[in-house]
């Protein structure tokens, strides 16, 4: 009786409703003040260089994240098959961030060096041929495809206003150099974005096409960089089995 009570009187109802909306709003909102203590500080974890963060691009682009997760939960059967469990830390520079619970394919939050660049060429073009049970469709499109990085300083700019320390000034510079070392500081200099792309495109080949920079070469960039970053040797105990 007290509950209809309650559902009938609109004015009681609007009153209970505003207080519970209240409490689950200060459930969601107070912690985020003290985010800085809340995500630990993991030392390896850095900004995604222009040509990764293009790949990254690419990923959201071709809808990849709505069959592969990022995140490892701390579950026995989740680490024993993926690795080491997803920290804060790790997605703290994506906007968005990859984490979610859907899974057709596996998660590859530590895919990064498990395989070489020709596995993940090969498996993007044509996935059945590396991996038989595979449902993934083909994407062939990316080794066509030319990869257009015209507008990645305006790219880069739009994220450094989220908070991605990407650098436009020598004391931003500097920081980045105290931070990721000279080499990394270098290429998260905005002005030379696209000088970066090239470059790295150029070291590592990714696609197997040398006298071109694709779509392809972007997103096995983006791809090879997953899980790294941190020195998980540090953190492991025990043995975890190789990713299939």
């Amino acid at each position: 009786m007290r509950h209809e009570h309650i559902e009938i009187n609109s004015g009681l109802l609007i009153l209970f409703i505003i207080m519970v909306v209240s409490i689950g709003g200060l459930v969601e909102i107070v912690p985020l003040f003290y985010i800085n203590e809340t995500v630990e500080k993991v030392e390896g974890v850095r900004p995604y260089t222009p040509l990764e963060q293009a790949g990254r691009d690419i990923y959201q682009r071709e809808g990849c994240y709505l069959c592969h997760s990022q995140m490892i939960r701390p579950f026995r059967d989740e680490w024993l098959r993926y690795g080491h469990y997803s920290l804060a830390a790790e997605s703290k520079y994506d906007h968005p961030f990859q984490w979610g619970s859907k899974r057709t394919g596996p998660d590859l939050a530590r895919i990064g060096n498990k395989y070489s660049n020709q596995w993940h060429v090969q498996h993007l073009v044509a996935p059945r041929s590396v991996v038989p049970e595979s449902i993934m469709p083909n994407y062939p499109w990316l080794l066509e495809n030319d990869l257009d990085y015209e507008n990645i300083e305006a790219h880069l700019r739009a994220l450094r206003l989220a908070g991605v320390p990407y650098s436009s000034n020598a004391a931003e510079y500097e920081r980045n150099i105290a931070n990721y070392g000279e080499e990394v500081a270098g290429m998260l200099d905005i002005d030379l974005a696209r000088q970066n792309i090239e470059i790295q495109a150029r070291q590592f080949d990714y696609d197997g096409l040398p006298e071109r920079i694709t779509e392809m070469e972007a997103l096995v960039a983006y791809l090879q960089s997953l899980g790294t970053m941190v020195d998980f040797t540090q953190y492991e105990e025990g043995h975890f089995v190789e990713f299939r």
